[in-house]
């Protein structure tokens, strides 16, 4: 009996010993899990926004829509700044005014007054020299005293720079304006016609255009409102310009370096693509994803991995988040 108990033990001792080794062996032989790395993809985009405050008049898309580069996307309604046209096309033309009587100098009307004027003063200069003339022989005769003949001689003195006054204003009539006001007057027509063009400017910027092929994403204000210079009105979302995004454990980056070209699945399409790392940054302390110190060892921190497809073609239909997975 002792003998068949013992042959018993021996039995299940040899079949535990196999079972030890069988798993033992099992577990050298197969690889450690694979894991799997999360990511999603990502576009570039551009935000419409509005560069005076205006008021949203009409907007010609919706969520989801296509958009092709030139289409206009958004109208808005700015009545301050058409009014401010009209008082920049009035200045203009004011301005205009100017320049023009500058170049063309003193009326025909202006230049024979100026003229009658000057003949004018030839006359009383000649009547002054003549009335001295005889007050001094008097003087001399005896006959008139010096205080008259020196009052005589002022006037005729008087008389002369009158006609000298006369005469510039004659000149200066048919020679026309200064090169100077003429400068001046062509400056303020410049800067006039650079009002208009500013203002001009503004207006073209009531018709928002997409200035990208892409999807609308948002879009923020409704008709009605009243955006400020600056606000944000759509984003529009550039397809053809499209990556992916993956958070990586650095111990997971051997064999991940800038130029690495590999695999990854898109659940959405359920087929995989060939990509290309282009970027690997940090993402900073905060994002360490697996703490060890307390197991005497180091923290692992993550790191921001992007890939482009190699083949853009292949992503006909994707979009921005959906995930695309690869193991490592």
């Amino acid at each position: 009996m002792m003998k068949k108990n013992l042959n018993i033990i021996i039995v299940i001792a040899s079949i535990l010993t196999l079972a030890i080794v069988t798993v033992i062996v099992v577990g050298l032989t197969l690889s450690s899990p694979k894991e799997v790395i999360q990511g999603q993809a990502e576009t570039a985009d551009y935000r419409l926004s509005s560069k005076i405050p205006a008021r949203v008049l009409e907007i010609r898309v919706k969520k989801g829509d296509m958009v092709s580069k030139g289409d206009t996307l958004v109208i808005l309604d700015a009545p301050d700044v058409e009014a401010k046209l009209s008082q920049a096309n009035a200045a203009f033309e004011a301005a205009q005014a100017l320049e023009l009587k500058a170049r063309n100098g003193a009326r025909q009307e202006q230049i024979q007054g100026a003229y009658e004027t000057w003949q004018k003063t030839i006359a009383g200069r000649d009547v002054a020299e003549k009335t001295y003339n005889r007050v001094n022989r008097l003087f001399e005769n005896g006959v008139m005293a010096e205080q008259k003949r020196d009052e005589a001689f002022a006037q005729y003195k008087a008389a002369i720079a009158t006609e000298n006054a006369a005469k510039s204003q004659y000149d200066m009539a048919v020679n026309g304006s200064r090169h100077e006001d003429m400068t001046a007057a062509r400056a303020q027509v410049e800067r006039a016609q650079g009002a208009i063009k500013e203002v001009r400017s503004y207006i073209s910027e009531t018709a928002l255009l997409a200035s990208a092929d892409g999807v609308v994403t948002d879009i923020f204000p409704e008709i009605g409102e009243l955006v400020g210079s600056g606000a944000p009105i759509m984003n529009v979302s550039m397809i053809d310009d499209m990556w992916f995004t993956f958070n990586v454990r650095e111990d997971l980056l051997p064999g991940i370096t800038v130029g690495t070209e590999t695999e990854v699945y898109i659940p959405a399409f359920d087929k995989s693509v060939k990509v290309k790392v282009t970027y690997i940054k940090d993402v900073g302390s905060f994002a360490t994803w697996k703490a060890t110190k307390a197991l005497d060892k180091f923290d692992l921190k993550t790191f921001e991995v992007q890939a482009y497809p190699v083949r853009p073609g292949e992503l006909a239909g994707l979009r921005a988040g959906m995930t695309a997975v690869f193991e490592k």
